[in-house]
């Protein structure tokens, strides 16, 4: 591996190994949710931008959960160091923090409902928004849980898209309503907005990934041509834009999410201030972006809200 110095045995010497891993981490982890090179912004700012869905309110930034799951679309080990950090008082000061600097609402999953009935008990304010496709049951455990809107998981959502199946995903959404919760529908294809868009479903919301990272080999192919394809998943820069479009093509509010590329722009602070510039320039005013965060090495909250107070009123 280029960047170690070996010594005679040819091996690493444990304390460069550390220094090494310590390093990469550090990297790696901050890169999983952008910002690490963003600059740490004051905490007392303007009001952050709003929009509304249905009678709530929601900051135009939602708090995202992959990173406190440890699902960082990047490693193996970039999803074992943010899990063993995330510890329930870690995430605990996270979300308190998250609330500091304006954010409201929380975009989660059904595993963390008791965690956050004991977080609002502790005081909490944030709110909570889930996606889901399993048992009805679980409908309604999550109304009484607290949770105030569920969207059709994004995978599966684009799966029976796929297979020519999508009023499947209707029939969930009317138990989310009957359920008295928003309703949404989560997808990383412009093209199930589109086909949704034409079927004038009751529906109140997308969520919407910026990047169709689930592309199969033969489709990759089409778009990109017989060329050697990269391991692991692959974001396109021209899917934003194909995205946008959708978003923009619908009266609905959007939540775009993953607009780092699961940390692939991340590397630079003007990748990342970019992101959120063209986002919000590109998306609706009635829209907003959903941004994991992994504030070990940095005030991601902080540095995500002031980016957003930046380009979220002009939008």
């Amino acid at each position: 591996m280029s960047g170690f110095n070996l010594n005679p045995q040819g091996t690493v010497p444990e304390w460069e190994r550390r220094d090494f891993l310590k390093a990469a981490a550090a990297a790696a982890v901050a890169a999983a949710t952008g910002q690490a090179a963003a600059a740490e912004p004051p905490t007392a700012e303007k009001k952050m931008p709003q929009l509304r869905i249905g009678k709530y309110s929601f900051s135009r930034l939602i708090c995202g959960n992959n990173p406190f799951g440890g699902g960082s679309h990047l490693s193996t080990f970039v999803n074992k160091e943010m899990k063993s950090y995330y510890t329930p008082e870690q995430l605990r000061k996270t979300l308190h923090r998250c609330e500091e600097v304006g954010i409201n609402t929380w975009q989660s999953g059904n595993s963390y409902l008791g965690f956050y009935r004991q977080y609002l008990d502790e005081g909490g304010k944030l709110q909570f928004l889930t996606i889901e496709a399993g048992s009805p049951d679980v409908i309604e455990k999550l109304a009484k849980g607290g949770c105030i809107g569920i969207a059709h998981h994004g995978e599966v959502t684009d799966t029976l898209f796929k297979k020519g199946q999508l009023d499947k995903v209707n029939e969930y959404l009317k138990r989310i309503r009957d359920a008295g919760l928003l309703v949404g529908v989560s997808t990383h294809m412009p093209a199930v907005v589109d086909a949704i868009e034409s079927k004038g479903w009751d529906l109140d919301y997308y969520m919407t990934c910026v990047y169709e990272r689930h592309r199969s080999e033969d489709a990759l192919k089409k778009l990109l041509g017989d060329v050697p394809l990269p391991p692991g998943e692959v974001y396109l820069r021209g899917d934003p834009p194909r995205m946008f479009k959708a978003i923009q093509q619908t009266k609905r509010p959007c939540l775009a999410f993953k607009i780092l590329a699961a940390g692939r722009l991340s590397e630079r602070k003007e990748w990342v201030e970019r992101a959120f510039r063209e986002t919000f320039s590109s998306i609706k005013p009635g829209d907003g972006a959903i941004v994991g965060i992994y504030d070990r090495y940095s005030d991601q909250p902080a540095e995500d809200a002031h980016l957003v107070r930046r380009y979220g009123f002009s939008s």
